[in-house]
């Protein structure tokens, strides 16, 4: 009897797949990353939508259909050093003991407006204390930017963001936390508060 339940209950899932996959068409971005942290356990770099739609419908057949043959593993252990690092790393992720669930929707989402919440003096709260002094070397050329509790200061001038200084430096968009090196711990800048 319970042979019966666990094949209903595939059946259902695999009847289900073809919905999941045409709501991913539909979804936002941070919804595709909500999507992406519930299917990965783990959430997405990445910002890209098609990119995004491609990986959760990989994700979503591959739970209701199963992954790789006993076989393909065994082979692509086989292969071992020959295989490009990142199907390596795979193999060493599968290998290890399942992750603890993630959190919901709701609390990822509560978690990335938080990271984005003002400080408590209003300030973003990504900058670093007035008072620091942001240097990057562009074209050969060094800029340094004043972080100031009304802003950016560059030149003498004072502005909104980072990003319109990187801006005004490069000629084209730029995140201001990534070109100024403050973005994962990157280093590209040198930071002196004073």
């Amino acid at each position: 009897m319970a042979k019966k339940g666990t094949a209903r209950a595939a059946r259902q899932q695999l009847a289900d797949v073809p919905q999941q996959l045409a709501a991913l068409a539909s979804m936002s971005v941070p919804d595709l990353a909500a999507k992406y942290l519930e299917l990965y356990g783990e959430p997405t770099r990445s910002r890209n939508r098609d990119y995004l739609k491609k990986r959760l419908a990989f994700r979503i057949q591959e739970l209701a259909e199963g992954g790789l043959s006993t076989r393909a593993v065994a082979r692509i252990s086989e292969l071992g050093d020959k295989l490009p690092e990142r199907w390596r790393m795979r193999q060493v992720e599968e290998a290890k003991p399942p992750a603890p669930p993630p959190p919901s929707t709701s609390d990822v989402r509560a978690a990335a407006a938080d990271a984005r919440a003002p400080a408590a003096d209003g300030r973003d709260a990504r900058l670093p204390p007035p008072g620091t002094v942001l240097t990057r070397v562009f074209k050969g050329t060094q800029h340094r930017v004043m972080v100031r509790e009304d802003g950016i200061e560059y030149e003498g001038q004072l502005h909104r963001s980072l990003s319109s200084v990187a801006k005004l430096i490069t000629g084209t968009a730029w995140n201001g936390y990534s070109f100024f090196g403050l973005k994962d711990g990157a280093s590209k800048q040198k930071a002196v508060t004073r």
